[in-house]
């Protein structure tokens, strides 16, 4: 069986093992306040460009998603995200769960448009029934898309301008920020904090055995952010776990080079399903590929291969989704094309 069904299905990267390993009886302080996280800390600073950074360690992205708006939006705002969004879909309802609406736009292969955006803010506060609603206090957007699709850096800059027009804090998902950047023709790691008020680098997807790193771009950290994560039960007491990993993901690039490797693997697949005659159901370029199948082919596939359901196509086709990730090995690729 070949397992390509998601990208966060390995353990971690062996360097990342090595280091918690070589450092697991240290004794260190708890709750982040670690050498560490510090390094760390200072690595992610240098490689976004942004020396004021704030940066907070996590461990997971649905409770990254919910700490970061929760902290960031007051008690009567909402959260505008596109329908397809990862806050609108898959989390279960987490954000409604703090109190907070998700306000969906439109999804356009995964993504807002920034004139759609603008209109609507601009018919809320024309409103005159505005105060009886929920107020869109601030922007979310994923690098790349659920669809694995990309902003490009001028798209990014439309959506930011609103929301430096509007005042309201654009949040950029990054679960999967490597494989996006890896495919990115002209958005860098600078881009993202410079465009962003807040985003978040995943680990869990990209060779960590879990953590998301949270950064404040704009000196707008919350009041009490210690506080509010600990609230959400996201404050781990062994710390340096997640300082650890991170530090050694900014070492020496292997952040962005576990990126580069996922989306080959995936272009290379991707290669092979056209040669096939294949029918993609999205085109994008990162390591997600989204593929319609018919149903009784999916059936015979399956006892070869672990792959994501996505969605019902028609009545005799489905969307699945194949996953390549920072573990994909030469030899699985391979194992795929010949299947295929």
């Amino acid at each position: 069986m070949l397992y390509f069904s998601c990208d966060y299905a390995e353990g971690c990267h062996p360097k990342v093992l090595e280091a918690l390993t070589n450092t697991n009886m240290l004794s260190t302080p708890g709750y982040g306040e670690d050498e560490f996280c510090d390094s760390a800390k200072e690595k992610i600073k240098k490689a976004i460009n942004c020396p004021d950074a704030d940066i907070y360690f996590l461990v997971g992205g649905t409770q990254t998603n919910q700490t970061v708006i929760d902290s960031m939006l007051s008690n009567y705002d909402g959260v505008v995200a596109a329908a397809t969004g990862h806050v609108a879909v898959h989390e279960a309802g987490a954000i409604e769960y703090s109190g907070h609406k998700v306000i969906t736009l439109p999804g356009h292969a995964g993504k807002i448009d920034a004139l759609e955006l603008r209109q609507m803010l601009v018919d809320h506060y024309a409103d005159e029934s505005a105060e009886h609603m929920v107020n869109p206090g601030m922007v979310y957007i994923s690098y790349p898309t659920e669809y694995g699709t990309l902003y490009s850096k001028a798209e990014l800059e439309a959506i930011s301008s609103i929301c430096n027009k509007y005042q309201i804090p654009l949040f950029i998902d990054g679960a999967r920020l490597a494989y996006g950047l890896a495919a990115a023709e002209d958005v860098t790691l600078s881009d993202i904090a410079k465009l962003s008020d807040v985003f978040y680098i995943g680990g869990t997807k990209v060779g960590a055995l879990f953590g998301e790193a949270i950064v404040f771009t704009k000196n707008n950290t919350p009041k009490h952010m210690i506080t509010q994560i600990k609230q959400h039960g996201a404050l781990l007491a062994k710390g340096r776990l997640l300082g650890i990993q991170f530090d050694t993901l900014f070492t020496d690039g292997l952040y962005m080079k576990m990126g580069e490797h996922a989306v080959a693997c995936a272009n290379s697949i991707r290669a092979t399903l056209r040669e096939k005659g294949y029918q993609l159901y999205m085109d994008n370029p990162t390591n997600q590929i989204f593929v319609v199948m018919d149903n009784k082919e999916l059936e015979k596939l399956s006892k070869e291969l672990s792959y994501g359901f996505w969605e019902k196509y028609d009545a005799t086709h489905t969307v699945i989704r194949i996953a390549t990730s920072w573990a994909t090995s030469d030899a699985a690729v391979e194992g795929l094309k010949k299947i295929l």
